[in-house]
């Protein structure tokens, strides 16, 4: 993966944390660490942020 791709990738996990976060500030049943497990749309965009983490970090790992 390029640099680019690698930029690509951290911006796509930082939007996807800031769009739990908004979510998670917003909803009564989800937390900042985890969602409700009532919660379909929480555990939608907490399941994108950290899969899209997962990725980033597996491409830190390696270089």
């Amino acid at each position: 993966m390029t640099g680019r791709q690698t930029s690509d990738l951290y911006r796509r996990y930082m939007t996807a944390d800031t769009a739990y976060r908004q979510h998670a500030a917003a909803c009564t049943a989800c937390t900042i660490t985890a969602p409700s497990p009532a919660c379909r749309d929480g555990a939608r965009l907490y399941e994108s942020f950290s899969t899209l983490q997962a990725a980033y970090l597996n491409k830190l790992n390696q270089k």
